[in-house]
């Protein structure tokens, strides 16, 4: 089957996002079926967050030695037969070990793609990380969309999960099959991937354009609807909308910005977008009516869209160290915020209200406006930069 190399990408982006969607559809019913608390499973779900930091430290050499075919095929899948093995155990401790495993495999699948998309950019000489991540976006918001409706009809979680297992292997297996190796960067040195991935001084301005971003996602995602509910008192279908309003936004910037980013540049592009970002913070901590925080976490959404991506485009493009080991030094430190900042925002609404939780998150975007220097005024001429002897490893 013809496919292009990117479309091979966007579609295991699509399927992670699907499956990890699914098994989070299903919290509440997990959280039944073990018998657990709110605070016991976030201990449960925890698992994954550390395989996953581990995985971005130590995995660079070994995805390195089996190349972008192998580490997909066993990464994407491997993750969605994890999910599809929780439902049927029956205890905690059980489950954290499975995410943990699970973890692994998403740090790894994490560095593989992120590489390979952006060697996969220069060769075609044009921007297509913003759109392999909204792919991921995207699958979210399918997977939302078709879990909503599987739980009115009180399908079993076992059943779910087997059903987008089988989906996720059938379409992974003909997308991942024809992946090759994309020819790498040019390096200022000959390197080859330490065995510790750890940031570097010039990549922390990337680092906090990373966490600012995932800051803003994170309390979008996790606590709108709870926001909607507590400050406003709104019916449930008006306090879900801030999170439907935020995904879609979200995805859909991902999907159709690469274009401007080639046209005005990765540094013009995140100025923006870190402004929407903190204009829509504001809107939601000063927000007199519904409508106007609606407003706010759709401006929250489109702001921290691009904004990871074009931190990963630039730290892969990095000539100091290979581009595995930047990434992989990049995840560590933005995904510790993606893992703790939920708990960490909780943690300040319940001692000095929701509005405060997102009034806290604006000074890291403005730190963050002063570290956009870091990322490329232009798009400069990647295919020249390729080194053509990389092509296989």
């Amino acid at each position: 089957m013809n496919i292009a190399p990117h479309h091979r990408i966007y579609t295991c982006f699509f399927l992670f996002a699907v499956s990890l969607g699914a098994l989070l559809a299903r919290m509440p019913d997990l959280q039944v079926a073990l018998g657990v608390n709110k605070s016991e499973l976030g201990l449960t779900l925890i698992g994954m967050a550390i395989g996953a930091l581990i995985s971005l430290t130590l995995s660079s050499p070994l995805i390195a030695h089996l190349g972008a075919r192998t580490t997909a095929f066993v990464t994407v899948l491997g993750t969605a037969g994890a999910f599809a093995l929780v439902p049927w155990v029956g205890a905690a401790p059980l489950v954290f070990a499975i995410l943990f495993c699970a973890g692994l495999l998403a740090g790894a699948l994490e560095i593989n793609l992120n590489v390979e998309i952006d060697r996969i950019e220069a060769q075609l000489g044009r921007g297509v990380m913003n759109r392999a991540h909204g792919f991921w976006s995207l699958g979210f918001f399918v997977t939302a969309l078709i879990a909503s409706v599987v739980r009115q009809a009180e399908i079993s979680m076992q059943l779910h999960l087997a059903v987008t297992l089988a989906v996720v292997l059938v379409i992974g297996t003909v997308a991942i099959s024809g992946i090759r190796n994309a020819p790498a960067r040019a390096l200022s040195y000959h390197a080859k991937a330490p065995l510790l991935a750890l940031p570097t001084l010039g990549l922390l301005p990337l680092c906090m354009i990373g966490i600012a971003a995932f800051l803003v996602e994170g309390s979008g995602i996790d606590w709108s609807a709870i926001y909607m509910r507590d400050v406003f008192a709104v019916e449930p279908f008006l306090g879900g909308l801030g999170l439907t309003l935020f995904t879609f936004f979200m995805a859909m910037a991902r999907l159709f910005i690469d274009p401007i980013v080639d046209r005005f540049g990765a540094r013009a592009v995140a100025t923006v977008l870190l402004v929407l970002s903190g204009m829509g913070l504001a809107a939601v901590w000063l927000a007199p009516h519904p409508y106007v925080a609606l407003f706010g976490f759709a401006l929250m959404g489109a702001g921290c869209s691009a904004v990871y991506p074009l931190a990963v485009s630039a730290a892969a493009q990095r000539t100091d160290r290979l581009a595995q080991v930047n990434l992989a030094a990049l995840g560590q430190v933005t995904f510790i915020v993606f893992f703790l900042a939920p708990p960490l925002l909780g943690f300040v609404a319940e001692h000095w209200g929701m509005r405060t939780s997102y009034l806290i998150c604006l000074p890291l975007v403005v730190y963050a406006l002063f570290s956009v220097k870091a990322l490329a005024p232009r798009r400069g001429n990647d295919a020249a930069a390729l080194a053509p002897s990389a092509a296989q490893r």
